[in-house]
């Protein structure tokens, strides 16, 4: 079927106060972004946006308004004047096109012009009778329990009508929540706890704390490659990773601290270099793929150990799914893939056998003092953190260029 039109809905952002418009906007900056390049027409009133789509294709203008936080659904629509027969004609092109076989249906009709001299429920009667007997297949209507529902929308000497809507992302348009920072490792979770921040308005950063030769330059390698895919989210599809020098603190981690408390303690001091890195970029909450009782540093007990050192919100929008639902998510937003290659990062490739599942603040305060000068150690890696911009067309392999992470630095580097 060649379609017309898109009819962009903004869902909850029309339940809005007096900010609805700064929402919308954004909105409609993002839809912009993602159809530049594209064969097409918009245009915004003051609750839709329509995009004449010319010789667009359907599948490819899916993908691209399925990367707009805070779009509710949107529809692909066939469009007519007001004349009655002209409705009719395009009602039965519609239909002939889209039912293959015999099926029941429904005319529902919103009347956004009270110009029009029909109610909404008197001309779904009136259309329903013209159209019936010009269907290809035979079509019975019914008003409860239809397989089909035709829904025509008559605004501003034009009318719109369509089958189908489309679910969006909904949420709010990233960036009108304020700015966060994620803690960004190469696994499964964080990513999507990322995607679902982002999805609720929230702008991100990522940090990664990288820790070769400790870990591989792939494990590196992955971070960027996720980031690829959450700077499809984000304005300007771009997605900034601030690329923590962990192998110091790490390596003492290992030396001083007891084994059941390593994971506890590496933790704790990755929440202080957030903070002060959240800190430094304006950032209003820290946002982490933790998912209660996953492992063992994600116990309610651990986490309360582990955010004690901090003072900003906690967000952790995976808390409460199980695995299978965040490996449906980070499949749909394609970032499975690179999270399940073998490369580990520094919270995993040297799990200890026996993590403390019930770690107290007074014993990590205890073990955090084995170790020499962490605080200056701490300040020394956020000083050394570098940006690294991505952006979603980046052309990045660690491996192919030959670079260790600290080389590549000063290619990558564009802060």
């Amino acid at each position: 079927m060649n379609y017309d039109q898109v009819l962009i809905r903004f869902g909850d952002l029309m339940l809005k106060g007096k900010n609805r418009n700064t929402f919308i906007n954004q909105v409609v900056r993002l839809i912009r972004q993602n159809i530049k390049d594209l064969n097409v027409e918009m245009n915004k009133t003051h609750d839709r946006v329509y995009l004449t789509i010319n010789d667009t294709s359907k599948d490819l203008i899916i993908e691209r308004l399925m990367r707009v936080s805070g779009i509710g659904s949107f529809s692909f629509v066939k469009t007519c004047s007001y004349e009655l027969n002209d409705i009719v004609e395009t009602a039965v092109t519609l239909l002939n096109k889209e039912l293959d076989e015999e099926t029941t249906f429904k005319v529902e009709t919103k009347r956004a012009d009270k110009t029009f001299p029909y109610t909404s429920q008197d001309f779904s009667k009136v259309i329903s009778k013209e159209i019936l007997p010009k269907l290809n297949h035979k079509v019975v209507v019914d008003l409860h329990h239809p397989k089909a529902t035709l829904k025509i929308e008559i605004r501003e000497n034009q009318v719109y009508l369509y089958l189908k809507s489309y679910k969006g992302l909904g949420g709010f348009p990233v960036g009108v929540a304020g700015n966060g920072v994620l803690m960004l490792s190469g696994g499964i979770d964080s990513p999507v706890a990322g995607f679902l921040a982002m999805k609720q308005g929230v702008q991100l950063e990522g940090i990664h704390f990288e820790s070769t030769p400790l870990t591989s330059i792939e494990s590196a390698q992955k971070v960027i490659d996720i980031a690829k895919k959450l700077a499809l989210y984000s304005p300007k599809h771009e997605f900034n990773v601030l690329m923590v020098p962990f192998t110091k603190l790490h390596q003492a981690i290992l030396l001083h601290v007891p084994e059941s408390y390593i994971i506890t303690v590496m933790r704790r001091m990755m929440f202080r270099i957030a903070e002060k890195l959240a800190l430094k970029r304006d950032a209003l909450a820290i946002v982490t793929g933790e998912s209660i009782g996953q492992v063992a540093s994600q116990t309610l007990n651990s986490m309360k150990t582990i955010e004690s050192v901090t003072t900003l919100p906690i967000i952790r929008p995976l808390a409460v799914y199980d695995k299978q639902d965040i490996i449906k998510i980070s499949q749909d937003i394609d970032t499975f893939n690179i999270s399940i290659r073998p490369f580990e990062d520094c919270c995993t490739v040297y799990v200890p056998k026996s993590p403390s599942t019930m770690p107290s603040i007074k014993k990590a305060l205890q073990y955090e003092n084995y170790i020499p000068n962490y605080e200056t150690l701490i300040d020394e890696i956020v000083e050394n953190t570098h940006s690294w911009w991505i952006k979603s067309d980046s052309k990045i392999d660690l491996s192919l260029m030959g670079f260790t992470v600290p080389e590549a630095w000063d290619v990558i580097n564009h802060d």
